[in-house]
């Protein structure tokens, strides 16, 4: 899927707050697909496994899939796959080819007591589900849950491993889903403007400046290690989907447009990949600028803005 430019532009100058509602109507009508389809998937397993690259939006996307189900009388639990990272250790924690922790590795996750944990609740126990301490790196000594799944009740166990061969081999009657902000925004001629890679890099930037003290450059530093996880670790599982869906918007560009150039504009010249920002920058003088405030207050792009109903 790819959107115009044209057409974007065209749309946020004459009628801005319609089309985002347009656009917010076909992402509710895949996460009803998504319900849909787990529902119809709900007598082999009661397990959600919901994947995705950085950026995707995979924690409100779990967070509405369950609004939908709940709609629909399925009691759900979203519980997210951080919570079972291993405690870091220097002698095994794995390494980037530079030495440093790859925190993008299944390597960290402890994938054999999330099984276990599948295995507990499809067979109707329960189960504790561990917390994490990204503060100290280290798993907590006190639970972040307790979880028993009963008749029509359904687990969504959210995070970038959930389709990792070390889980979906061992419990392949799971739903599983991906998700990706991946259309490119295309000229008239057919050429990219902006690509879909681009938009999950502006909507971490934001999240991360806004809401992890993290300055752009930093963001942009790890860039490509996380794009490295990404071709190594999640895309080549994204086939073992159930359902892909796109988690892009047309119109996200013009709402994040202001906040991501200045926090571009600002990084210095000697910025791990600043070369990649000289294709960006000029990118977003091409489109129209759309206040975020017409964004409603559950839209998926208040993950990385704020100013939404959800918790995270």
């Amino acid at each position: 899927m790819a959107y115009y430019l044209s057409e974007i532009n065209d749309r946020c100058r004459t009628d801005a707050a319609g089309f985002i509602a347009e656009c917010d109507g076909i992402y509710a009508s895949r996460l009803e697909l998504a319900a849909d389809r787990i529902m119809e998937n709900m007598e082999k397993s009661p397990i959600v496994l919901l994947s995705g690259p950085s950026g995707s939006g995979k924690t409100t996307t779990a967070l509405k899939i369950c609004e939908v189900l709940e709609q629909r009388g399925v009691r759900t639990h979203s519980i997210s796959m951080d919570n079972y990272f291993i405690t870091v250790s220097p002698e095994t924690t794995p390494r980037t080819p530079e030495g440093k922790y790859d925190f993008e590795s299944p390597l960290c996750m402890d994938m054999e007591l999330l099984n276990e944990h599948f295995s507990v609740l499809s067979e109707g126990g329960r189960i504790l589900v561990p917390r994490y301490d990204f503060v100290h790196q280290c798993r907590d000594l006190e639970p972040s849950a307790s979880l028993r799944l009963k008749k029509n009740e359904v687990a969504v166990f959210e995070g970038i491993h959930a389709l990792n061969d070390s889980i979906t081999l061992v419990h392949p009657e799971a739903f599983k889903l991906y998700i990706s902000a991946r259309s490119n925004i295309l000229d008239d001629n057919g050429a990219v403007v902006f690509k879909g890679t681009w938009m999950r890099l502006m909507r971490r930037t934001v999240r991360d400046y806004l809401f992890r003290g993290t300055a752009a450059q930093q963001t942009l530093a790890h860039w490509a290690n996380i794009r490295r996880g990404e071709k190594l670790y999640i895309s080549p599982f994204k086939d073992k989907a159930n359902l892909q869906f796109d988690s892009s918007f047309a119109y996200e560009v013009p709402v994040l447009n202001n906040t991501a150039t200045d926090l571009f504009n600002a990084m210095p010249a000697d910025t791990p990949r600043y070369s990649e920002l000289q294709s960006i920058l000029p990118a977003f003088e091409r489109f129209e600028d759309v206040s975020p405030d017409l964004l409603a207050k559950d839209s998926l792009l208040r993950e990385f803005i704020g100013g939404g109903k959800y918790l995270y």
